[in-house]
């Protein structure tokens, strides 16, 4: 006999959790399957230790900074490698407690096992058979590693070993130019490592604005040689690993694959669902439910290889589970996409990207070089661009600036509100801060329109004989 329950979700990641929430809300018959390790990708080896990591580049830069300025009288020394890697664990691990701590108390509702589907609604739990009413499929992402590169052995690194090493590479070679690649890089180069980072093109950080592009392709080269236009074969030497790209070759002490994750299904048997599969290994699904064809299987996260980011993926949990348990409910939208790269300068973008912009778009930009708390804040420059449709409703924007994190925050709020930007510029900004330059951005869209107010960028008085409506 096979046990039944009403939902199962594998893997206990960002966007298991989240579904075991949604779905905890309509029942208790519920089981979490994961074969560990715990504590979710972005707290283990995703965006926790990765901005930990930064942080402490961002200081050690800063003390070097001030040394050679001649601020501090005390010459800053050299990185200590194995205390900084020893700290971002620390970081890691208190970052992990938490999710770990979740799945522990549920008890006999988490059973630490390998999944494998042997048909459409049943599944292989180490041998028992277990079928349900709906499946979520949450299992989460690997780094992808050309087979041929596993001959480095130890002198291959991805971001989910990295973390793990005594120490830091003297020289190091980082493939791929995407979220990973750069962070990572230029942290590293922070530190003192001699960086080479290779991209198949010279777009970084999934940035689309050329414009914007080369702005953060200038900032990131002040710390790390930048290759682009290659690709890389390694090769394990007696020294090191010869890398070789176009007609060029450098030897370096470890590679950094940061070629982007790909979904962990390989075990699941996802044959057993009786769907077509695609070049990933996985059905097709309804974008907005994310079921895969009729079968009550419901794919959430890294897995479903749409939109690979932490909140995306806790969404995407809530989704999953609330259609299994609801399956004539209306769908629910995505909120305005967001991303955001924690380099120096950050990079942002959000809304519709530049490359998919309609032909009649208008365009407005800063550069923060000139920008009064940028400079002061030590900014070397940078391009923020926003853009809109020709009546002036805000579409996107792409950024590579001092405080993207907190930029592309608010123009993602201003879009998904549907605000025109002859609205966003009726709301204060102080001075000097950062959202001055998102306001010049702005009123260069403005200068665009076809009919402007020639009135102030203030609010009208309304009824209210208060001088100060909403203190």
């Amino acid at each position: 006999m096979k046990r039944h329950v009403r939902v199962v979700i594998l893997g206990a990641g960002t966007a298991g959790l989240s579904a075991f929430k949604e779905a905890s809300t309509v029942t208790d018959d519920i089981l979490m399957v994961d074969p560990g390790p715990l504590g979710t990708t972005c707290a283990r080896v995703g965006c926790m230790p990765s901005k930990a990591l930064l942080k402490l580049a961002r200081d050690v830069a800063a003390a070097r900074k001030l040394a050679q300025n001649g601020f501090v009288a005390t010459p800053a020394g050299e990185a200590d490698g194995a205390a900084i890697l020893a700290e971002v664990r620390k970081l890691r691990d208190g970052f992990a407690t938490g999710p770990r701590a979740t799945v522990e108390k549920l008890g006999k509702r988490y059973l630490k096992a390998a999944a494998r589907f042997v048909g459409p609604d049943t599944l292989d739990l180490n041998g028992e058979q277990v079928s349900a009413g709906a499946i979520i499929v949450a299992t989460g992402s690997r780094p992808i590693v050309p087979g041929p590169w596993k001959a480095l052995g130890s002198r291959l690194l991805t971001s989910d070993s990295l973390f793990e090493q005594e120490s830091l590479p003297k020289r190091l070679a980082v493939v791929g130019l995407g979220a990973v690649g750069t962070e990572l890089g230029q942290a590293l180069a922070m530190l003192g490592v001699e960086v080479h980072a290779f991209g198949l093109d010279d777009r970084i950080a999934g940035l689309t604005d050329p414009d914007v592009n080369a702005s953060a392709l200038e900032a990131l080269g002040r710390h790390m040689h930048i290759h682009t236009g290659h690709t890389v074969e390694p090769e394990l030497t007696d020294g090191g690993v010869a890398v070789r790209f176009g007609e060029q070759r450098i030897t370096v002490d470890a590679v950094l694959a940061a070629m982007g994750r790909k979904p962990a299904i390989d075990e699941l048997n996802l044959e057993a669902l009786g769907l077509e599969l695609n070049r990933q290994g996985l059905p097709d699904l309804d974008p907005r439910r994310l079921r895969a064809g009729d079968t009550p299987v419901y794919f959430a996260g890294d897995v479903n290889g749409v939109i690979p980011l932490m909140h995306e993926a806790a969404d995407e949990g809530r989704v999953a589970a609330y259609h299994a348990l609801n399956a004539d409910a209306e769908c629910l939208t995505r909120r305005i996409p967001l991303a955001i790269v924690f380099t120096e300068p950050e990079i942002a973008r959000t809304g519709l990207a530049f490359s998919d912009l309609p032909d009649d778009a208008l365009i407005g930009g800063a550069d923060f070089g000139k920008l009064g708390r940028a400079i002061i804040m030590g900014n070397v420059g940078g391009l923020l661009r926003v853009y809109a449709d020709s009546d002036g409703r805000l579409l996107g924007g792409e950024m590579a600036v001092t405080g993207a994190e907190h930029l592309g925050h608010q123009l993602a709020w201003l879009i998904q509100q549907g605000v025109n930007v002859t609205d966003a510029l009726l709301l204060p900004y102080y001075h000097p801060v950062l959202e001055e330059g998102l306001r010049s951005a702005l009123q260069g869209v403005r200068r665009k329109l076809p009919e402007q107010s020639r009135r102030p960028d203030l609010p009208l008085c309304g009824d209210s004989d208060d001088p100060l409506p909403g203190i």
